[in-house]
């Protein structure tokens, strides 16, 4: 895995509240290989949507961002509309859920998973 130099790992920044969770999910997998991979696709309500999943292997042109122990993988493609944002975890009404809080976003949907630039 590299880092492209034009990426800043720092622009985006990750809760204390994600980073228990992903040790929480990792303890709970019994497997320190796993890494949160955050990524953009095209589609929901407002034209691109954001997705979690778990990875062991980093690809060559991922950003990795540490915090505390835990690792967060972003694509060069979603880094782009992911810079500035922070992400975290929440709990609530509505279940929990990783979410991402992004200023490059000009509109979202109600539920917050999809956003328009």
């Amino acid at each position: 895995m590299s880092v492209v130099e034009s990426f800043n790992p720092a622009s985006i920044s990750l809760t204390d509240r994600v980073v228990q969770k992903v040790r929480d999910l990792v303890t709970e997998e019994e497997n320190s290989e796993l890494k949160l991979r955050v990524f953009i696709t095209g589609g929901g309500c407002s034209g691109f949507q954001y997705g979690f999943t778990f990875d062991e292997l980093a690809a060559e042109d991922d950003t990795a961002i540490e915090k505390d122990g835990i690792i967060v993988l972003v694509d060069p493609m979603s880094f782009q509309y992911l810079a500035g944002s922070e992400v975290d975890y929440t709990e609530g009404l509505e279940g929990s859920r990783f979410v991402i809080n992004n200023p490059n976003a000009a509109t979202t949907c109600g539920c917050g998973s999809s956003f328009s630039i």
